[in-house]
């Protein structure tokens, strides 16, 4: 009895030891926050939730009163491109070398700097416009046509300006959003300024492609298809169900800092 006892004794004694021996669990020599990286998240205490939500919505919000009929031509644009427009593109790419499909890319963004020069004037970017012209006597002289782009190797990058931007430079508001045909994301505003560019690019005849381009429809087709191969944008690339709201918020988000530079 006296031997039990003792032995029970001596247990008791040796548990609390043991029970130091015990590892700790994972969360106790946590001290990185990556078990429970919600621990080291720190909030503006100033944003409450009725804020934060609303600065959410806003964010997302772009005024797009046609969406029904905006969704069903973005339907139709994704197939387009999927069954006639990319394997085109595709086809056109394996058949033409590289040196004539940078040529023809070249020559094309050659053309489009005589819009980018007029929009630039008229929104009275001074160094803008001198780098333009720079460009296009550049290009169009030892760039042979355009055919090739001496001036971005001589720090003369290609800079974009249409009338879409120079209508909101003097604060002409965008209007609804709109789902263009085969063209893709636009607004009403900057509709208006494709047509215009269209018109003065067709009245300058700059190369004489306008004039040429109306007896050789060829041309469009290659100039579509140059603008389509030198797109990266891909009709369900971004594996989202949400991909319209996406496109419809960054193509908004992006005209607005566009105009504002």
């Amino acid at each position: 009895m006296v031997k039990k006892f003792l032995l029970l004794a001596t247990l008791l004694a040796s548990g609390p030891l043991l029970a130091d021996e015990t590892p700790p669990a994972a969360s106790a020599i946590d001290t990185d926050g990556f078990t429970e990286p919600l621990k080291a998240l720190k909030f503006n205490p100033g944003l409450d939730q009725r804020e934060f939500e609303r600065s959410t919505l806003n964010a997302l919000n772009v005024y797009d009163p046609l969406e029904s009929m905006n969704r069903r031509i973005y339907h139709f644009n994704y197939r387009f491109d999927q069954w006639l427009f990319l394997p085109v593109v595709n086809g056109y790419r394996y058949i033409t070398p590289t040196l004539l499909r940078s040529g023809v890319s070249n020559f094309f963004s050659n053309l489009g700097d005589v819009p980018n020069l007029f929009n630039s004037l008229l929104q009275l970017k001074g160094k803008r416009s001198m780098e333009i012209t720079a460009r296009l006597l550049l290009n169009t002289t030892i760039g042979v046509a355009g055919l090739w782009d001496p001036a971005t190797k001589m720090g003369l990058p290609h800079q974009s300006e249409d009338f879409g931007q120079t209508l909101g430079f003097y604060g002409v508001p965008e209007g609804p959003y709109l789902m263009l045909p085969i063209l893709g994301p636009s607004n009403l505003r900057d509709t208006g300024g494709l047509a215009v560019d269209y018109s003065a690019e067709n009245w300058i005849n700059f190369l004489n492609v306008a004039e040429v381009s109306a007896n050789h429809p060829e041309v469009w087709i290659l100039r579509a298809i140059d603008k389509r191969y030198t797109t990266r944008f891909r009709y369900g690339q971004t594996n989202s169900p949400f991909e319209y709201e996406k496109v419809r918020y960054v193509y908004t988000a992006a005209r607005k800092l566009q105009i504002a530079e």
